[in-house]
């Protein structure tokens, strides 16, 4: 089992290219953090604070969308 669940992760890591933007979110309960980084892990830009409505979406896809743009 163990296996296969690597394998399925290796996968992923070698989908991961020079234009490949990875976020990760830290979930709290008012406030929630985004933070950007490239292919390496070297971070860009500042993090992006949002609240969990359709508002705080808009702003982590805006967000992700002008990164990628500035960063492509």
């Amino acid at each position: 089992m163990k296996y296969k669940l690597k394998q399925k992760q290796n996968q992923r890591i070698t989908r991961i290219t020079e234009t490949t933007l990875v976020v990760g979110a830290d979930i709290a309960k008012k406030v929630h953090v985004a933070r950007a980084v490239d292919f390496r892990g070297i971070e860009l830009g500042k993090d992006c604070t949002f609240h969990n409505d359709a508002e705080g979406l808009t702003k982590l896809a805006t967000w992700m969308k002008d990164l990628g743009q500035r960063h492509a």
